[in-house]
């Protein structure tokens, strides 16, 4: 079962987004992303999953066109996989990520 946590700049991002960038963010990963975990963590190629240039371990997913989220892999708490998400928002995540 994958966990998850977020960094509070992620939570700041996430509340800057409006109600339908959250919702197509929610659907994506609960209907895509978080079964792709629990299968072994072989993503799906509409996920464009790739890693983060010059920011080891920090991968980012991207949605809804101009939508993108960072995130890297924490320390397992569970049985699976656990989560920790970074930024979201658009390409200027990148300024931080």
């Amino acid at each position: 079962m994958p966990t998850h946590e977020a960094l509070p700049r992620f939570t700041t991002d996430l509340h800057r987004l409006t109600p339908e960038q959250r919702r197509t963010f929610h659907c994506v990963v609960t209907r895509s992303f978080v079964p792709d975990l629990r299968a072994g963590g072989h993503f799906r190629t509409g996920l464009r999953i790739k890693r983060v240039r010059r920011m080891p371990g920090v991968y980012e997913l991207t949605w809804s066109g101009g939508g993108r989220a960072t995130w890297s892999y924490g320390t397992e708490r569970i049985r699976g996989a656990h989560i920790i998400w970074r930024r979201i928002g658009t390409h200027d995540v990148f300024t931080s990520p």
